[in-house]
This record gives C-alpha cells, structure tokens and sequence, in this order.
C-alpha cells in the first residue's frame, strides 16, 4: 500500500491557521450579556401607624433619650417614612440617665402594598421595591450585641407593624451575657424608591396606577 503526501503550499497553509486562530479566539470570548428587563415598580400607599414601645431588659439600660435615638434608626432601617414624630415616654431619670423602663410613642408611616380594588382614590401610591435589611444598632460589634433584648422586642412588636417578607431571625441572647453576632434579624421590607440614596427627586417614567373603576 502506498501513501500519497501532499505538499501544501505555505500561504494557503498559513492562510488556514490565521481563520483556524481567528475561530478559537471568538469560542474562547464570552457571549456579550444582555441588559436584564427593568423590573415593573413594586406600588405602595403610605399607610400612618401608632406605636407605643416599652423596653423592659436586663443586659442593657437606657435613658429614654437613648432608647429613643436607636428606635429612630431601626424604624428608618424598615422602611418608616422619616417625617416621623417620635416621643419619650415620661420616665425616671434626667437627661442621659438610664431608666428602668424607657419607651417612646411614634405616630409613623409605613408602606403597604397597594390594591386597585380597594384603592382610595384620594390617595396616590408611589413607587417602591423589597430590600433586604439587617437591622444594625450600634457600629461596635460588642456594644451591639447588648442590644439582643432590644432586637427581639423590636421583631415582637415593632416588625409586625411593617410590611415584611422572608424573615430570618436568630437568636442566642442571655441575660448579662454579651456573645457577638449572636442575635440576627434580617428581613425583606417595602422601601419608597425615593428613599434610596441617590434617587431623591427621581422620577419613574411608569406613570401611577389607577384604582379600579367600581
């Protein structure tokens, strides 16, 4: 048996290499990714809400000056409208005094999902989204961690007053015992667009929904 070789010529054998690179290097370039469709708004109505807040524990102490400042910063975290009024309850204690029962009322609002059936027509809802919140109380991780008895009256009755989904709560809390990270509360809550940093002034091009005609 005989074999034939051929004899390629070194254009037309460099010509082929040159396409054959040119192929290897358009599979080996990652397809161009597309835009994701921009999400329709979530729409909500703000809703007002009382809440009269107690705080009764054992690990920490405030003033109600205190208290008041760090119930401020976790109804802002939920989505709270921050015109909000919040007042000290009339404790024990001067200024910056701990007191054995320090609370606060606060006439708020919160955002709930809007409904076209049951809409108010006097009332325009406005664009929201779900964020996932970490409800953070002090910058120092230890300081933070006397706050677990707060945390869990804070997911006992003031949670319940917001709008929420998908909520993970831990806790390990012991009394007059600090353990770091050791009490979580994470949840999906509704958020004003308005809200967010950045987008203060912004408007939606999707213009506000109207109630359904009766």
């Amino acid at each position: 048996m005989q074999y034939c070789r051929r004899r390629i010529p070194v254009r037309v054998a460099a010509a082929a290499v040159f396409a054959l690179s040119l192929a290897d290097g358009a599979l080996a370039q990652p397809a161009a990714e597309s835009s994701p469709p921009s999400s329709p708004p979530t729409w909500a109505v703000w809703t007002p809400k009382e809440l009269r807040f107690v705080y009764m524990g054992f690990t920490s102490h405030y003033s109600c000056d205190g208290l008041a400042g760090k119930m401020r910063s976790i109804l802002l975290q939920l989505g709270a409208r921050p015109d909000m009024k919040l007042r000290e309850v009339p404790c024990s204690g001067s200024f910056g005094t701990p007191s054995p029962f320090p609370g606060a009322t606060v006439n708020m609002s919160v955002l709930t999902p809007w409904d076209a059936a049951s809409a108010n027509a006097s009332v325009t809802p406005v664009p929201a989204h779900w964020k996932l919140v970490q409800l953070t109380t002090d910058r120092d991780p230890l300081r933070e961690a006397g706050d677990c008895e707060l945390i869990e009256q804070v997911k006992a009755h003031v949670l319940p007053l917001f709008t929420a989904r998908n909520v993970e709560y831990r806790s390990t809390c012991v009394p007059n015992q600090l353990q770091v990270g050791g009490t979580v509360l994470k949840a999906e809550v509704l958020i004003a667009d308005d809200q967010q940093p950045g987008q203060a002034g912004a408007k939606r091009s999707t213009p506000a929904p109207q109630p359904a005609a009766p």
